[in-house]
């Protein structure tokens, strides 16, 4: 990204770095994740800079966990996300902010199906959303719940700080 200060690449590349250590730190409960309330939050705050977050984000879990075809689907279900936010990014409800954020939860199975469609068909992608229900449903409510807790705490604390070594967009 051209242009970009010393500061706001340490801090896009520490906010890349805390969204692995946040995937990794809570690996081990399915499908209950802050990558997707980080994003939204790095969204607001930092607007279209979240995509230098979000692919040195994705390139360090595939350099982590392999590159596989789950890979791909990473660079362009967060990117997904990140527009969404960025066209609702004025939008100051916590409930708002909460019902879209499980709204990503459930469809994140549909919207990772999409190489499937490509590769297999229509049967291929259906297959893999349903067989991922089990998994979206508990996204869905652990999206909304960390979002209702954390996410004014969580933007409070990144504009106070990123205000400090003024590297904001406001």
């Amino acid at each position: 990204m051209a242009g970009l200060k010393v500061k706001e690449t340490a801090l896009l590349a520490l906010l890349s770095a805390i969204l692995l250590i946040g995937q990794i730190a809570l690996g081990f409960l399915p499908n209950i994740e802050v990558v997707t309330l980080l994003i939204m939050v790095y969204s607001i705050v930092f607007r279209k800079k979240v995509f230098f977050i979000i692919y040195v984000f994705v390139l360090a879990e595939g350099l982590v966990y392999g590159f596989g075809i789950w890979w791909f689907n990473y660079l362009y279900v967060w990117s997904i996300q990140a527009v969404i936010n960025l066209l609702f990014r004025k939008q100051k409800s916590v409930v708002f902010w909460s019902i879209l954020s499980g709204f990503y939860g459930i469809t994140f199975g549909a919207l990772c199906s999409l190489p499937y469609f490509a590769i297999g068909g229509p049967s291929a992608a259906f297959a893999y959303w349903v067989s991922g229900l089990a998994y979206d449903i508990p996204h869905c409510i652990g999206n909304v719940a960390l979002c209702l807790v954390l996410f004014r705490p969580l933007v409070y604390i990144l504009r106070k700080s990123c205000r400090e070594i003024n590297v904001c967009v406001e």
